[in-house]
């Protein structure tokens, strides 16, 4: 084969590659930039289990455009901690998060956190499943608050949107 004809092999080989990268890389931004954003999710982790926990409740901060989600599991045992990993779309939100704990008794506690607790920065928290004694962590919600009013001027925090995690799931009860 002569250099001549070799070269022109290269040349169309390598305008042909091009082309189909620039129309590879056309169509791919076609597809990102019509897909739907995806909600925030929440990382959660504890005794060796990592679940990833979607929005409970996902709603515009005009409160439209809501969407709900579900409640998710990760048992907790007492005496290990619950780790959640924060994406930056909550992390440098003004978040909150309610605690449930339980005492043996049934009777519950609740404790609230905010970000204000922790540095601007903070992508991570780590919560005490056991925080004093005779008291059990079931319950996790963290919260993106906006301030609302009623029709009497009187104004309160609602989530507009919401990650809830179960930390004390019931045992699978035996079939009868």
């Amino acid at each position: 084969m002569s250099t001549t004809r070799t070269r022109t092999v290269v040349a169309i080989s390598a305008v042909v590659l091009l082309v189909a990268t620039a129309a590879y890389a056309g169509v791919l931004a076609l597809l990102i930039r019509d897909a739907e954003p995806k909600d925030p999710a929440v990382t959660a982790y504890a005794h060796g289990r990592t679940v990833t926990v979607a929005p409970f409740l996902y709603c515009s901060v005009r409160m439209e455009n809501c969407r709900y989600g579900e409640t998710v599991e990760l048992e907790v045992p007492p005496g290990y901690p619950l780790q959640l990993s924060l994406p930056p779309a909550i992390a440098e939100a003004p978040w909150l998060a309610q605690l449930i704990y339980e005492r043996p008794d049934g009777e519950q506690v609740d404790r609230l956190m905010t970000h204000d607790e922790f540095g601007e920065e903070t992508l991570a928290l780590t919560l005490e499943s056991n925080p004093e004694p005779n008291l059990r962590l079931v319950g996790v919600e963290l919260q993106l608050p906006i301030l609302a009013r009623d029709e009497t001027g009187r104004e309160f925090y609602v989530p507009h949107a919401a990650w809830s995690i179960n930390t004390a799931p019931e045992e699978a009860q035996p079939a009868e």
